[in-house]
């Protein structure tokens, strides 16, 4: 799938939810989880929260209405509501979260979906007590209550204490009535929310028209298409059965110059596919011949018999569909390989069965001067559009694989001729190390899957810095007096570039490639599939 492919840990959380936030055992009164909240104002909101396994207490029998909540405890329980795996991230911004904290996947997870940001680039202050205006801008970001609200009728005596960037955060919890002030008329913005404060919060939040069945829904049916290479057919379905994929596309097809088709179908993958509720786009490539290819597209028998042998295969194995990876294409085969795509899509609509192609960005080279996009996106069902190779094996300048405003650009591109819902985005499970001259240009680069490149990360004790420009971290070491950059993929990264597709309302996904990424990823893209759907209206 990587043009230049042919040339070249699992993170734990250690220990436990600490105390304070696990469920408890319930307490000698029945009524009641707890021997302290009797005389609470949120006594009934506690339990129901408690018994939906959102809060908890601070020992088996107390809860503590009346303690400060800390950002770590905020952040996980907010993570409850939201339906939120913790995430076992090998890379974090902050000093002050260790990955063995009980909290540490709480916080990654919602740092990842930019739902919380540190104190500072480099702390989190876990242990500090949550102030009552950074509340409400926790659950305005979580709950996509955002924007200004300079006309707001805040009435607050204390309206003055509310810092600028919370102002208009407060103004919204106010309006929505999830956060009202005291009775003496104040807001009192700067003191810690209490414990009790907080189940009042949360319960308004699942009070809202409409939000708390948001909550509960499934996830809007997407294409998540997953690449085999390089793995065992027992290797593949074992990461399949792990991530999100509900479309396999193995490597069983190569066409030469004749139109003949090199088999290599595994009947035991398509049965499992099948017993697993997975559908099966087979992969069909050109081995990036330009000279075969040129052969087999010039020439109309040998196209036709392409495509009769593809089709066969389709139907004797009981295939969904195919997926054309044709590269290193000679722009003068534009016509004869839409020609060649244009048979093949009537051929296989014939069978019922489904025809994507993929396509680099549009970055007007001899590329892609073979892809005209108009005319493939409207023959195949689908177009998936590889966004990465920004910078390659062959770049004077290093750089990201895959940075955010990039995928922006080709997405954009793309659109401009073919409809959204034909658009499948394919994302990173690799990587490049890169090794600098003095002079900041390419000595050489090694490709690495995404849990070689965290080794390298934790072997050198990197200390990775988050690029908001590029959507990733960027990390540098010195090896054997050799500069070396990553510019790192990881669930951060990935689950951005996922919603840029989700923004674009694109059909899905496409992971190149499986057995590239680090067993984290799937937690991070499970998060991403439930949040990128609310819409809390």
């Amino acid at each position: 799938m990587n043009r230049f492919l042919g040339k070249i840990v699992t993170a734990t959380i250690a220990g436990i939810l600490a105390a304070s936030l696990l469920p408890q055992a319930a307490s000698a009164d029945k009524g009641q989880p707890f021997d302290d909240i009797s005389k609470s104002y949120a006594r009934n909101e506690i339990i129901d929260l408690y018994n939906k396994k959102i809060l908890a207490g601070t020992s088996a029998t107390t809860f503590s209405p009346a303690k400060s909540i800390t950002r770590a405890e905020f952040i996980t329980v907010l993570g409850r509501l939201l339906k939120l795996e913790p995430v076992a991230s090998p890379i974090t911004p902050y000093t002050d979260v260790a990955k063995s904290a009980w909290y540490y996947g709480s916080i990654q997870a919602a740092v990842q979906l930019e739902l919380v940001s540190g104190t500072s680039a480099t702390t989190f202050a876990p242990a500090k007590a949550v102030t009552r205006q950074e509340a409400a801008v926790m659950i305005a970001n979580a709950f996509n209550q955002t924007g200004s609200r300079a006309d707001s009728h805040l009435t607050y005596e204390d309206k003055g204490k509310i810092a600028g960037w919370a102002i208009d955060a407060v103004a919204i919890v106010n309006e929505l009535g999830l956060m009202k002030g005291d009775t003496s008329g104040s807001f009192r913005p700067l003191s810690p929310i209490t414990r009790q404060e907080t189940a009042v919060l949360l319960a308004h939040v699942l009070e809202r028209d409409g939000w708390a069945a948001e909550l509960a829904a499934k996830p809007d049916e997407r294409i998540v298409l997953g690449w085999q290479y390089g793995q065992t057919t027992t290797e593949y379905q074992s990461h399949i059965l792990r991530s999100n994929v509900n479309t396999l596309s193995p490597r069983w097809y190569f066409v030469g110059s004749t139109g003949a088709v090199d088999d290599t179908t595994d009947t035991k993958l398509a049965a499992w596919a099948k017993s697993n509720g997975k559908k099966i786009w087979a992969m069909v490539g050109n081995r990036s011949d330009q000279e075969a290819t040129h052969q087999l597209l010039s020439s109309t028998s040998a196209r036709t018999a392409a495509v009769n042998g593809l089709a066969a295969r389709v139907s004797q194995y009981g295939l969904d569909g195919l997926n054309i990876d044709f590269e290193n294409v000679a722009p003068a085969d534009r016509a004869n390989f839409t020609a060649l795509v244009s048979q093949l899509a009537v051929k296989l609509h014939a069978l019922g069965k489904m025809l994507s192609v993929d396509v680099s960005p549009d970055l007007g080279t001899d590329w892609t001067e073979a892809f005209d996009y108009a005319a493939l996106g409207k023959q195949a069902d689908y177009m998936v559009l590889m966004g990465y190779d920004e910078h390659y094996g062959g770049s004077l300048y290093p750089g990201p694989n895959a940075s955010l405003p990039y995928d922006e650009q080709a997405v954009n591109t793309i659109l401009k001729v073919v409809a959204s819902n034909k658009i499948i985005l394919a994302l990173p499970f690799y990587n490049r190390d890169w090794s600098l001259n003095p002079n900041g240009t390419v000595l050489s680069s090694a490709f690495v899957s995404l849990t070689e490149q965290n080794q390298t990360i934790a072997s050198y004790g990197l200390k990775p810095v988050w690029s908001p420009d590029l959507g990733q971290y960027v990390a540098s070491y010195s090896k054997q007096a050799i500069k070396h950059t990553i510019w790192i993929e990881d669930g951060r990264s990935v689950i951005a570039k996922y919603q840029l597709a989700v923004k674009s309302k694109l059909a899905g996904v496409a992971y190149w490639y499986i057995g590239g990424e680090s067993p984290d990823l799937w937690a991070s893209l499970r998060n991403a599939e439930k949040y990128y759907d609310y819409s809390f209206r």
